[in-house]
């Protein structure tokens, strides 16, 4: 099972070329992305219905971004073929046996004349026609401006551009206003919202983390150490790069172009601990695996770490769309820091996976055991009423001990396997939902953290006993975030951990923060009610 976007056949270089050129033909505006307006002009050349252009741009635009990119539009093009033919368009057609690689192009009526017209020389004027004879204004600019103009919604190309945009002007003002970032998360950046989904692996000391990520991607990464003490030391992201190389932490954190500029804040020892490993590799172009320093237990969790654990741990799991919690059926007791790190994974519930690796070192009678007591240990640390979903199984490169398991457990080992790879898997094709959710998610949260500062500050008196005041509304907190429930109605579970808010609340004068600005707050209700659901619904199958 392959992980990635929409299958491919792989086509000839002639084929290539000319897919090349209808793509340029079909981007009216030369962003390199094809709309849903783009397409709908272009694919009604190829006469098929419209029930058949909704299946094409299903199977095509797999990772529901709104937009077909050169791969995308190849894809597409090869199931307008297939459709042509009199095929059925399915999820698993570009993976049958119907298609070969000398698969012909699909018979698109008036494209000759359009390519043709493409291909006469550009005139130096500031406006071109596109092909379909609507004027396109042409970019003067090759620089980015000091002064970035709103640009309205129609003029966005993707969902995540627009997520940018009602970041920039709604989202982010509330968040400076009152300080989210130094409470609860960094600012974003335009790099946190391009990274590539991250998946991050965490577990105690030798169950598997790193042999793991070596099994999905077939092969060594740079910085790779396997053994059976605590090998890992540091935080591994293992991400896609032009050749195989190890960047130093303090360096991968000031670099524009990446999402890590938030770890910042958890200072030079942390950062000294933290490295990226670049390698080509397909998989690592559609995820980023991130891999974790074992968990300590025993008498190794009384040496404090030199950084904030949990607080990285916590940094990681709000960025990542899926996070692997591994156990050794030898190691299922939860250390104190474990049961720390588990607890700091508050709110990305939906995000936990729980694998039980090197499953084949015992017996099926002592599996049976094991997966007894893992759900026990679990249902103390997880705070909820449902069951974690347990994956079983050896990832590793080593056949399964079939003397130990017999065939039933052989059998069983493949289907856990199958299912994990099958969550995996979606995970690309799931990113911009993803994305979508976290942005809801943090637009949700910086309003009840306006609402809790704003309240504060209202607490203050206007002159005298300032700082016996705050002392008191810092220990009474718990009260103080009862009242806020009450006067603006709001659900006690999406409140933020008291002592967290408290020991950072310790560092500032509540004086001196903003009170309630009802405009900010109407303006994030407005992007929630209004603005998301309106680009969602742009950049739906336009053929819905």
């Amino acid at each position: 099972m392959e992980i990635g976007s929409s299958s491919v056949v792989p086509c000839s270089k002639e084929h290539q070329k000319i897919y090349q050129e209808w793509f340029n033909v079909a981007d009216s505006d030369g962003d390199r992305r094809i709309t849903g307006n783009d397409a709908t002009k272009f694919f009604s050349m190829s006469t098929l219905s419209r029930t058949e252009l909704k299946q094409v741009w299903a199977l095509a635009d797999t990772k529901r971004q709104g937009f077909l990119g050169l791969t995308e539009f190849i894809t597409a093009m090869q199931l307008v073929s297939l459709a042509q033919a009199g095929h059925e368009l399915t999820p698993e057609i570009l993976k049958s046996s119907v298609v070969k690689e000398d698969l012909p192009l699909p018979v698109m009526k008036g494209l000759d004349t359009l390519v043709a017209k493409t291909k006469a020389p550009p005139t130096h004027t500031q406006t071109q026609p596109d092909p379909y004879g609507i004027v396109q204004p042409q970019p003067t600019q090759w620089y980015p401006s000091k002064s970035v103009k709103k640009l309205p919604l129609n003029a966005v190309t993707s969902i995540i551009d627009g997520l940018k945009r009602l970041y920039t002007e709604k989202l982010k003002p509330l968040e400076v206003a009152y300080r989210f970032n130094d409470f609860v998360s960094p600012l974003l950046t335009s790099s946190d919202f391009d990274a590539k989904p991250m998946v991050m692996l965490l577990g105690q000391y030798s169950t598997g983390k790193t042999t793991f990520i070596k099994h999905m991607l077939k092969c060594d990464y740079p910085g790779a150490h396997i053994g059976p003490e605590p090998t890992t030391d540091r935080f591994v992201v293992v991400m896609s790069g032009p050749d195989e190389r190890s960047i130093p932490g303090n360096t991968i954190a000031v670099q524009a172009d990446m999402p890590f500029s938030g770890l910042t804040s958890f200072g030079g020892s942390f950062l000294s601990k933290f490295q990226c490993s670049q390698m080509p590799h397909p998989l690592l172009d559609e995820i980023t695996f991130v891999d974790t320093p074992g968990v300590l237990s025993g008498e190794k969790q009384r040496t404090q770490r030199s950084y904030d654990f949990t607080g990285v741990i916590s940094w990681f799991a709000a960025k990542c769309d899926l996070i692997l919690l591994l156990f050794d059926p030898h190691k299922l007791d939860i250390s104190d820091e474990f049961k720390r790190v588990i607890s700091s994974l508050r709110g990305h519930d939906d995000k936990i996976r729980v694998v039980l690796n090197k499953a084949d070192q015992v017996d099926t009678q002592q599996l049976m055991r094991v997966y007894g007591a893992l759900m026990w240990s679990l249902g103390k640390v997880l705070n909820t009423p449902e069951v974690s979903r347990v994956y079983i199984g050896s990832f590793n490169d080593k056949p399964v001990k079939e003397s130990a398991l017999g065939p039933m457990g052989q059998e069983l080992f493949e289907k856990e396997q199958d299912d994990l790879l099958a969550d995996l898997v979606d995970i690309p094709k799931k990113a911009c939902d993803r994305r979508i959710n976290e942005f809801v998610k943090r637009a949700r949260a910086a309003k009840m953290h306006a609402y809790i500062i704003s309240h504060l500050k209202k607490e203050m008196p206007a002159m005298m006993g300032k700082a016996k005041t705050q002392q008191r509304l810092i220990d009474n907190l718990e009260d103080e975030f009862a009242k806020v429930q009450r006067e603006f109605h709001l659900p006690p579970g999406d409140f933020p951990n008291v002592e967290h808010f408290r020991e950072v609340l310790n560092g500032y004068s509540i004086d001196k923060f903003e009170k309630l600005k009802p405009k900010l707050i109407q303006g994030v209700d407005d992007m929630l009610g209004y603005e998301i659901p309106e680009l969602l619904k742009k950049f739906r199958n336009p053929y819905d």
